[in-house]
């Protein structure tokens, strides 16, 4: 496990015996929790990060055990969020609300390590000051979100009627949300309902757990698409995921609950150890998991009822080229 502390200005981290061999950015993400792999990668490259005397600037470096890394972050910015020219991949827009395709490695909004460039300093960017009034300042038209390394659809309200309308329908959970996972190993029963409570770790309070109680319903419906490897013991699987409730990390906690985390789940997931004597289709997906840079996650569909069209409006999201390329790398175990 690692040690992390932290003053006004520096956060360290100390990697233990399970990080070794990992991406320092991966590393980092993992150890400071608040900060996005965008943003570590932004003050990598900004000299920020240092291990001893040793400045280091290469998000790919490997990590060893008993390694100390020290992270120097600048000021926060103002509390109120500023429009920022930041790139979006729009998938569809009107005066009421945008549908936005979002990248991995993109923040939500303004947080603490995460202070500007993100979704919210976009969107204002793109839509302008006015959305600062719809739904308060510090997370303006956000109605929900997606984690930090999770690709996909989400959508944000431009005015306060898509925005009462919109979180409404989160409410009563009657927005469509279906999800693409890639997990190791796969689960027994090919489709099912995992249903639990979900809250805070009472180990770990930056992650959540499935409690025996207190905490919040959460409910998820799967659906195993793929095995990857031998039938009896696949090495992965792809499974479509969907949301009947949207509690944080909820995806995540369960797939780990049923014992098959994400691949490259910084918080999640665990090391696994290289396949010995192995073919090269094996070596080859051993390689594209263990190096995934992020969970493998992405929200492929999104559907909701417009406010004020009055018709369901309903979008499908391609995988971006990591996922497609991790999936491609475990098809080959398929082969004959």
């Amino acid at each position: 496990m690692s040690d992390t502390e932290h003053t006004s200005d520096e956060r360290t981290a100390l990697a233990g015996e399970d990080h070794a061999g990992w991406r320092l950015d991966r590393f980092l993400a993992a150890a400071l929790p608040d900060f996005s792999r965008a943003r570590l990668q932004q003050l990598l490259e900004a000299s920020a990060v240092t291990s001893g005397a040793r400045t280091i600037k290469d998000a790919n470096h490997r990590v060893k055990p008993g390694d100390s890394f020290t992270v120097t972050v600048p000021p926060t910015a103002p509390a109120i969020p500023q429009g920022q020219d930041i790139p979006l991949t729009v998938i569809y827009e009107d005066k009421e609300l945008i549908v936005i395709d979002k990248p991995a490695g993109l923040v939500v909004h303004p947080a603490a390590g995460n202070p500007d460039g993100t979704l919210v300093n976009a969107l204002i960017g793109h839509c302008g000051a006015g959305m600062l009034s719809i739904g308060g300042e510090a997370r303006p038209g956000i109605v929900h979100r997606l984690d930090k390394d999770t690709s996909g659809l989400l959508v944000a309200a431009k005015t306060e009627r898509a925005m009462a309308s919109l979180a409404k329908q989160f409410a009563n959970h009657t927005i469509e949300r279906a999800y693409n996972a890639v997990v190791w190993g796969a689960p027994r029963e090919a489709s099912g309902l995992i249903e639990s409570q979900i809250g805070r770790s009472p180990f770990d309070r930056k992650r959540m757990a499935v409690l025996r109680s207190g905490g919040k319903t959460a409910r998820t419906r799967y659906q195993v698409l793929e095995k990857f490897g031998p039938l009896e013991r696949p090495f992965a699987s792809l499974i479509e995921c969907r949301l009947e409730t949207g509690r944080t990390h909820q995806i995540r906690v369960h797939l780990t609950h049923l014992g098959h985390p994400l691949i490259g789940d910084p918080a999640y997931g665990r090391a696994r150890t290289a396949p010995r004597g192995k073919s090269d289709a094996e070596t080859a997906a051993f390689t594209a998991a263990a190096d995934f840079s992020r969970q493998a996650l992405h929200a492929f569909v999104l559907g909701f009822q417009h406010p004020s069209l009055h018709k369901t409006m309903r979008f499908e999201s391609p995988w971006p080229a990591d996922f497609a390329h991790l999936v491609d790398a475990l098809r080959n175990l398929n082969k004959p």
